[in-house]
């Protein structure tokens, strides 16, 4: 255990790896209690309303619809770390702007609007930046567990984040908890600005020409191995991971709880995505479709299960899992797309990785809004699982045919589901 344990974070030795994880701890600490402060007050400031819940999410991701591939041409063609300490920067000066006018008792509905899609526009050119700058951190060698660490680290934040926000509403009062989490976005220009550039893995990522995004897009249209992941992350993305929006209003209207109950169901969530991080943490080969799409399987049928729970007890527990699925599907999906990439394409084809993941929720995120105030919340969780359920098994469908394998459950020496190759092979 000992061992498996010092493989699983073995990234940390690295220290611009180590200022960078930590950075992205603090600063996603106030980011996960602003956006579940923010759900709190949308709710408050528009009468209960899962579609106003919905339409700010959306608002928040419309940017990446716009903005998410430039940022990935920036990323191919200039210096990672400078883009980041700005982008970070323009994310901090927002949050301040945002949690005063919240503490000062002026915030509006419309206010919420426009705040979530400027920070969506400083998200919107950061994501594929810092998802590229990774592999410039550790080198390929340690790529697959630096990445496993840095959704660790984000799941880790969800777990505490919320928690955090819970308590701060329950003691402070909503304001005072936007003043903490702006306080919290400064952490990550501190970080970037006390690397070593020196230390950089920059050789093997720099790469030549003018960085176009059509030749990135053409790149991923001649692979098909990386279009298999992003398409049923795409998929996924739009009717299955946009759940989430609904459980302010699964907590308040359909169990009648409060804010702390809410943190707890998102809590639950985060802690079964921190274990399924961890645990894809210890992968060191490129994983498979199979990988990929098990794992999307798997998520849709414990989003079914917490769409039809019957209790919060229940809902709360089902969530644990399906967060330890949910993280296991976007890590192999994500693994599979950067280790498979040329290093001079990288910034442009995680950008495309990133439209398809964030890009889809000003669509999906209103949809389930809608589905969640005119049908019921649990309905739209269920309906979403139903989908990526459907989408997951069409591409492990696709996989056996065009290759001939087979799948096989065996129960001894222990149960496990394997592929048996083709006969022809």
């Amino acid at each position: 255990m000992r061992s498996r344990l010092a493989s699983a974070v073995q990234s940390l030795q690295v220290r611009n790896y180590r200022l960078f994880a930590t950075g992205q701890l603090v600063k996603l600490l106030g980011v996960w209690a602003m956006f579940t402060a923010q759900d709190w007050l949308v709710l408050q400031l528009s009468g209960d309303s899962a579609t106003a819940l919905g339409l700010v999410t959306a608002l928040q991701f419309i940017p990446v619809l716009l903005l998410t591939l430039y940022g990935g041409r920036l990323a191919d063609r200039y210096d990672k770390r400078r883009l980041l300490i700005a982008a970070n920067a323009a994310w901090a000066v927002l949050a301040v702007l945002f949690a005063v006018l919240v503490a000062s008792g002026a915030v509006t509905l419309w206010h919420v609007y426009v705040f979530a899609a400027a920070m969506g526009v400083a998200a919107a050119i950061e994501t594929p930046i810092r998802q590229s700058f990774v592999s410039e951190l550790v080198g390929a060698t340690l790529l697959p567990n630096a990445l496993s660490l840095s959704a660790a680290t984000f799941n880790s934040a969800r777990i505490l984040g919320p928690a955090l926000a819970g308590l701060a509403l329950a003691t402070i009062d909503i304001g005072p908890t936007f003043v903490l989490s702006a306080a919290l976005a400064v952490a990550p220009v501190a970080t970037f600005l006390r690397m070593r550039t020196a230390d950089l893995y920059r050789d093997a990522t720099r790469p030549g020409g003018p960085a176009r995004i059509r030749d990135g897009l053409r790149y991923v249209r001649s692979r098909p191995d990386l279009l298999v992941p992003i398409a049923l992350m795409s998929v996924v993305g739009l009717i299955g991971l946009n759940f989430t929006v609904t459980l302010a209003a699964l907590a308040k209207t359909t169990f009648h709880t409060g804010p702390a109950a809410f943190g707890l169901l998102t809590t639950a969530l985060a802690a079964g995505a921190l274990v399924g991080a961890l645990v894809s943490g210890g992968r060191r080969a490129r994983p498979s479709v199979y990988v990929v799409a098990g794992a999307a399987a798997g998520f849709g049928a414990l989003e079914i299960a917490v769409g039809l729970a019957p209790t919060f007890l229940a809902a709360s527990a089902l969530l644990v899992p399906t967060g330890f699925f949910m993280v296991l599907f976007g890590q192999a999906a994500n693994q599979r797309v950067q280790m498979g990439t040329d290093p001079r394409y990288r910034g442009r084809v995680m950008a495309l990785y990133v439209l398809v993941f964030l890009g889809t929720t000003p669509i999906g995120a209103p949809l389930v809004g809608w589905i969640a105030e005119h049908v019921g919340p649990g309905a739209s969780i269920w309906i979403g699982g139903v989908g990526s359920l459907a989408v997951a098994l069409v591409a492990l469908a696709w996989k056996l045919h065009r290759t001939g394998e087979r799948l096989a459950f065996r129960f001894a020496p222990l149960p496990r589901l394997s592929v048996v190759p083709s006969p022809d092979c």
